[in-house]
């Protein structure tokens, strides 16, 4: 059996994949008595190591790939309105994620949640840290010390290292979940995961 090591859980604010993963994440951590760790990461880096395009850009895959999104969210019974700019860069929500993480894990979650709620239902482009610092003021964060992190060089080469980390560890998407060190890609491993965290392993 495991040591009941934390379970990993790496996505990207602009994954509605991840957003859908980041709704069950922690349910099935807690189900397993496993710490679920949230990492955002930066899929454009791992797009530059492994080569291939953003999927919506890609010809069919890209129409099938939209269509899929609001079905998987249907499916989930996860609010789901497809944004107005996608996909977006991800380094304003990231490195708020973390400045907020070295002080209250469970705020930074909380945080986390937020933001995926206000890009994939409200259509809040999250890109913008100003529209960033918005949703972590109203859930009471003090706004103007998020603003100044985020351009803090602490906190950019915080994200960088974690961005670099979890390319080193073989993290190449989102969501990219590791349960004792076993890598999981895709929401569609759910079942795969709970199994896993079941059993030990298969």
């Amino acid at each position: 059996m495991t040591d009941m090591q934390p379970i990993d859980f790496y996505f990207d604010f602009s994954s509605p994949y991840g957003y859908l993963a980041s709704t069950r994440i922690d349910g099935l951590g807690a189900k397993y008595g496993r710490e679920v760790r949230w990492r955002p990461i930066l899929l454009g880096a791992t797009f530059k190591v492994t080569g291939l395009p953003p999927l919506p850009t890609v010809p069919l895959k890209g129409d099938y790939s939209r269509h899929d999104f609001a079905r998987s969210a249907r499916h989930h019974g996860v609010a789901y309105t497809h944004p107005s700019v996608f996909p977006i860069a991800t380094q304003a929500p990231a490195r708020a994620f973390y400045w907020l993480d070295a002080q209250n894990p469970t705020k930074a979650k909380q945080l986390a949640a937020a933001l995926y709620e206000a890009y994939f239902q409200r259509d809040v482009n999250i890109s913008n840290p100003s529209d960033t610092v918005a949703v972590a003021a109203a859930m009471g964060v003090d706004g103007p010390a998020l603003e100044a992190a985020l351009n803090d060089p602490a906190v950019k080469e915080k994200l960088k290292v974690e961005v670099e980390q979890a390319i080193a560890r073989g993290v190449f998407g989102s969501p990219f979940i590791f349960v004792d060190d076993e890598p999981f890609w895709g929401m569609d491993r759910f079942d795969q995961i709970e199994r896993w965290l079941k059993e030990g392993g298969f």
